[in-house]
This record gives structure tokens, C-alpha cells and sequence, in this order.
């Protein structure tokens, strides 16, 4: 099938990719000459383990190309969607949707044939049909089906999470919107119990209320992981212990210092001002939003404590993680910014290390030195701190990280080490929720 995806950010990209590497013909349209240009020479504008040879294999292949020209692109299109962004909107936490319909505008004027248009990008509930008025309104004689289609890739695992869904929700109840979309899937059809077929309203709300759910489990783990700090319990133990219900299940059920990143941010604010708009109450999801918001700084608070009373200005600590997730160079909203925050408002110099995001982190950081590794973090500080789980911080020489420090404190915010180990290094260890 003939493929255009408009928007070559993490979503459209990787979906390009993935579905040229299932052999349909993929063209991505994206306003930015730069990021073509650079696309065309093989440079990613995002990091994402694999992406740089999928994209370089289906290009090859002549399966991928790129374009800034959205009529060249979407003319003689079977599918077309949109992945564009939906950031929050300054002011009010909307989804800011400027970009989607402006975005629908130019391709119902590109249309040549009939086809489905299908927003991945997140969106509230109700934007498929102002995009099927927009289409009507510049278009009135075009033939196209609207049609929603959520992404739930996650970053550093997107192109697996892709290729071995745990479902696709699509969102459309017309016969031939279906038919469209089942050939777009059919690579898939091994795994036919991924694919499910909605109402388009219940597939926008999918998402927003998958995200709110996931975002709650972080939350919920983390409280319980202050309740265990002070009661004398192991937060890893309870996340264990209650994770092995299969009512419950394990995944987010690891204290840390917040949820951060692209979609739960945003995606909670949005599904908030949704509820707020049309009345109704979602009490649940506005305490997470709270509660997540304040941790980032806590964490900050934390650190201080664990250097010891007294005024901190002038000292130094090591960060070791910016990022939100390891596998990714994503630095939005992620916990260390507000952490970073806390301790140069308390005087503190910081020192920071991320195996892929300093190029980001440098963008939204001031006054922070980075450094080209872990030990170069922990030189002459007064506290190193783990503030993400890259694989790189699993297994560090910790006498090393001991004898380079001016005091041995390790704040490990990921629980990714034992105290025992720690403390056999001669360092002070101060975990999350392991009183």
C-alpha cells in the first residue's frame, strides 16, 4: 500500500520506518528542510536503539523516502497520517491541536484518490471529528475516511513495540475505513488478537486514559516508597509482593523520582482539562498530576539531606542520567531538570553525565558542567546521584566512584544497587523507599 506519514518526529519516523520494513511504500512529509536534508544523509533526529538501520535498510530498499512537499506526498496515497505534535497548550494544559489541523487543511487539499486519513498523534476526545469537518469543508468532494489510530510505543523499545504490539486500537466503524486498515495491519494478522476495532471517540480516549493509568501506578509505587522509608520497609520487596498478583502486575511498579517524558506529563494535563471542560470529576488523575509534580523536587531536597545538615553552597554533586528513560535522548519533563534545579538553588554546582542526552540537556540546563563519563561525574563531588537507569550505571567500579569523591555518598534514586554492595565500597547508600 501506498503510505504518507505527515510529522517525522519519534512517531512518525519510527512508524515510517516500521511500516516500510513490512514492505509497504512509505513516504514521511515533514515542513523542516533541515531535518530532511539530514534524514536524506542518514542522520536521525532522534535517538532510538535501531531506528538509524531500519531507516537506512528501508531507504536502501526503496521502500522509505522523505519529502517537505505534503502534495507530492499525498498524492496517490491509500493512508495518510498525521504524527504530528501535540504539546501542551501555554496557559491552560489543552492539547495544543494547532499543528493537526493545519496539517489536515493541506491534505485534504492534496487528496487525488480516496483514502483513510488517521490521526496517531495523541489527541482529545472529539478531534476526529472536527478533522472529518475540516476535510469536508476544503474538500467537499473528496472520498476520505477519518479514522484514529493511538500510538503506544515506548521509547527506547518503540520499533519492537511497533512490530509486536500488545494491541492496535483503531477507531473507526465504517466498512470500507476497515478494509483500508486491516491491509495497512495485515503484516500483523500472526498476532490478529492486537487488532482492535472501536469507536473512533473510544480510541482517542484509549490512550489518554492508558497513559493516566500508568502515570497512577508510578505514583502510587512512589508514596508507598516514602511510607516505607519511614516505617522501615523495602520498597523493591512491597513492589514485588503486590506486583505478583496478576490483578496488579509488575511493570511501573518501580520507585523513583517521578515520571517524566513525552506522553504521561502532557497526556495526564490533557485528559484533566477534557474532564474539566465536559464536568466531570476525575479526582484520581489530578492527585497524580500533583503528587508527581512535587516529587521532582523532593528528589532535589533528598540529595541535600543526604549530604548532611548545614548550609550546602559550594559544594558539588554528580549527576549521573538527564534523560527521562535510558534508551532515549529525551529530556522532556524529565525528573533531573527539577532536580538539578533544587540543588543549584541551594548553592550547589552540579556535574552531569548522560550517555546520549547532554546534546538536549544543554538546551534547557544552565550553570551545569558535563562531563564525558561516570567517574569524570563523581570527581571531588560531595554526593553522586543515579538519576537514571542506563545500563552503563549497572555495574560501576564503586571503590573507584569511593576514592574519587571528596565525601562517599551515593543517592541512588533508581534502586538499581544493593546497600550491601555499596557500603562494602565505602560508600554512604541512600535508595528510594528502603528504610
Amino acid at each position: 500500500m501506498r503510505i504518507t506519514m505527515i510529522g517525522t518526529g519519534y512517531v512518525g519516523l519510527v512508524s515510517g520506518a516500521c511500516f516500510a520494513d513490512f514492505g509497504h511504500d512509505v513516504i514521511c512529509v515533514d515542513k523542516d528542510a533541515a531535518k530532511i536534508d539530514a534524514l536524506h544523509a542518514g542522520i536521525m533526529p532522534i535517538y532510538e536503539p535501531g531506528l538509524k538501520e531500519l531507516v537506512a535498510t528501508n531507504v536502501k530498499g526503496g521502500r522509505l523516502s522523505f519529502t517537505t512537499d505534503l502534495t507530492e506526498g499525498v498524492a496517490g496515497a491509500d493512508a495518510v497520517f498525521i504524527a504530528v505534535g501535540t504539546p501542551s497548550r501555554r496557559g491552560d494544559g489543552h492539547a495544543d491541536l494547532t499543528y493537526v489541523y493545519a496539517a489536515t487543511r493541506e491534505i485534504a487539499a492534496a487528496l487525488t484518490k480516496p483514502a483513510v486519513v488517521i490521526t496517531k498523534s495523541t489527541v482529545p476526545v472529539g478531534t476526529g471529528d472536527e478533522v472529518e469537518r475540516i476535510i469536508r469543508e476544503v474538500a467537499p468532494d473528496a472520498k476520505a475516511w477519518v479514522v484514529s489510530n493511538p500510538e503506544f510505543l515506548r521509547e527506547g523499545a518503540a520499533i519492537e513495540d511497533f512490530k509486536r504490539p500488545d494491541r492496535v486500537v483503531v477507531g473507526t466503524e465504517d466498512p470500507e475505513a476497515t478494509a483500508i486498515m486491516e491491509a495497512v495491519y495485515r503484516p500483523l494478522y500472526l498476532n490478529r488478537s492486537a487488532l482492535m476495532f472501536t469507536g473512533r471517540r473510544t480510541a482517542e480516549l484509549i490512550k489518554y486514559a492508558a497513559n493516566a493509568f500508568l502515570a497512577t501506578k508510578i505514583t502510587f509505587i512512589n508514596e508507598i516508597a516514602d511510607l516505607c522509608e519511614v516505617v522501615g520497609a523495602d520498597v523493591k520487596d512491597v513492589s514485588r509482593g503486590i506486583g505478583l498478583d496478576n490483578r496488579i502486575g509488575s511493570k511501573f511498579l518501580h520507585a523513583g523520582p517521578g515520571y517524566g517524558g513525552s506522553c504521561f506529563p502532557k497526556d495526564t494535563l490533557a485528559l484533566l482539562k477534557t474532564a474539566e471542560d465536559h464536568e466531570v470529576p476525575v479526582r484520581i488523575v489530578e492527585a497524580v498530576v500533583q503528587v508527581n509534580d512535587s516529587r521532582k523536587r523532593a528528589m532535589g531536597r533528598k540529595v541535600l539531606r543526604a549530604m548532611g545538615e548545614g548550609d550546602h553552597r559550594g559544594k558539588r554533586v554528580g549527576v549521573l542520567g538527564l534523560t527521562f528513560k535510558p534508551d532515549t535522548d529525551d529530556m522532556r519533563d524529565a525528573p533531573s531538570l527539577a532536580l538539578i534545579q533544587a540543588l543549584q538553588d541551594a548553592g550547589v554546582s552540579v556535574r552531569a553525565y548522560d550517555p546520549e542526552g547532554v546534546e538536549q540537556a544543554a538546551k534547557m540546563l544552565t550553570g551545569v558542567e558535563f562531563v564525558a563519563d561516570a567517574y569524570a561525574a563523581a570527581a571531588d563531588a560531595d554526593a553522586l546521584v543515579i538519576v537514571t537507569e542506563w545500563n552503563a550505571f549497572r555495574a560501576l567500579d564503586l571503590q573507584r566512584i569511593a576514592g574519587a569523591m571528596q565525601a562517599p555518598v551515593l543517592v541512588d534514586l533508581r534502586n538499581i544497587y544493593h546497600r550491601r554492595d555499596v557500603e562494602a565500597a565505602g560508600l554512604h547508600y541512600h535508595g528510594i523507599g528502603r528504610g
